[in-house]
């Protein structure tokens, strides 16, 4: 196994050809460009490993993921503040994002709970999902009042269709597992207790097959969606940065951390 850096947020663990990334931010495992920039590495530094077939990405904790913590101590301008700088530059938070997406090895990941909004955008990163009735899967960017992002214009759409992903991103509404598998929002739905076992059983099946020829047909499959992304994410960011300015995003971070019904104004 090549040697990973040392993380601060994240585990890796290489076994049966396959490798695991735990993100450890528990309980909701909030996002920022720190914890995507490990995760970036450790994506890379598994796909030059010639000992990992394929990878499992997971989380400790309640949630999977649930996105960007906006309504830090209930300070949205502070918290947009934030987001927006962690954006900005060569290094921002897209442009790491983007890399997940461009390596050539097959992803399974693990939702046991909450996958919001951008930690949504981090589960389309995986080729396949594992959850369970527990798990929950929502685009809350327009109860947020903001734009979709994490190139979910992209991977949204080619997984669920067009139709699908509007009813998710203007209703804001939470998929719970069971519907997520019908749709094709997810790939397996099992116990809650056994989402990791079955992400890493996914993953070895994964790995027992050819791996050139698994990576070639990977490629294929996926050829373009990486620069889909990518472009994505540029306009995501430029349509999220003045709507972070606006009092209805204000009002929507507001309601979230109040958990009432937002009273938004169209300003």
């Amino acid at each position: 196994m090549i040697a990973h850096a040392p993380y601060t947020d994240i585990a890796v663990s290489l076994a049966d050809r396959v490798g695991t990334i735990e993100i450890r931010r528990p309980p909701n495992n909030y996002f920022d460009r720190a914890l995507i920039a490990q995760l970036r590495e450790a994506f890379e530094t598994f796909d030059r490993d010639e000992e990992c077939r394929a990878l499992v990405l997971c989380a400790e904790g309640k949630n999977f993921c649930s996105g960007a913590n906006f309504a830090a101590d209930g300070r949205a301008q502070e918290g947009a503040a934030v987001i927006r700088q962690q954006q900005a530059g060569s290094t921002n938070l897209y442009k790491e994002a983007v890399r997940l997406f461009r390596i050539s090895k097959p992803v399974v990941a693990a939702i046991q709970g909450a996958a919001v909004g951008g930690g949504l955008g981090l589960a389309m990163v995986a080729d396949f999902r594992v959850t369970c009735l527990e798990g929950r899967f929502c685009a809350n960017f327009t109860r947020l009042g903001t734009h979709p992002g994490f190139g979910l214009t992209v991977t949204l759409p080619r997984l669920i269709g067009t139709q699908a992903t509007e009813m998710m991103f203007y209703t804001g509404d939470r998929i719970p597992g069971d519907k997520a598998v019908e749709m094709g929002l997810a790939d397996l739905l099992v116990p809650l207790a056994e989402v990791r076992s079955a992400a890493v059983a996914l993953a070895t099946k994964i790995a027992q097959s050819a791996p050139l020829a698994v990576r070639s047909t990977r490629a294929t499959m996926r050829r373009g969606l990486a620069d889909a992304v990518e472009a994505a994410t540029d306009h995501e960011f430029v349509e999220q940065d003045w709507l972070f300015r606006t009092a209805d995003f204000r009002e929507g971070v507001r309601a979230m951390a109040a958990r009432t019904l937002p009273d938004f104004k169209g300003n």
